[in-house]
């Protein structure tokens, strides 16, 4: 039997950007979503803590360093700059790997500086080649 757990969250992360004409996703600051270890077109869960919407989209990367998360297409509807945000993505694991799971949490401050970083990963690191 398989698990969906948590496998790792942006908490408290800004809102810096909105593009209602763009085609959709999140943008992320390809760094920040790198720590989270979030992937391009990766599929997330977007709960904004200032108004309650949650919502699905996909991760496209920003440029490194500028601290950028961005909502594009329809999710500009669902927040405003300056809006804090928790973004997740979830995985399976099987029982036993699941027991011993630790999720990835990278929380932000106001400007999207790195507070805390959790690696949270109990089993060897995955590795995209």
């Amino acid at each position: 039997m398989d698990l969906t757990l948590l496998k790792s969250k942006l908490h408290r992360a800004t809102v810096t950007g909105a593009s209602l004409h763009y085609e959709g996703s999140m943008t992320i600051s390809e760094d920040l979503a790198q720590m989270a270890g979030l992937m391009p077109y990766e599929k997330i869960l977007v709960g904004n803590m200032g108004n309650g919407e949650r919502f699905e989209t996909y991760v496209i990367y920003g440029e490194a360093g500028t601290g950028q998360i961005q909502l594009n297409g329809a999710t500009a509807h669902l927040g405003k700059i300056g809006d804090r945000l928790t973004i997740m993505n979830f995985a399976s694991y099987p029982a036993a790997e699941a027991a011993a799971h630790k999720p990835r949490v990278v929380v932000l401050d106001e400007k999207n500086n790195v507070v805390r970083h959790d690696t949270g990963v109990s089993g060897p690191e995955l590795k995209v080649v």
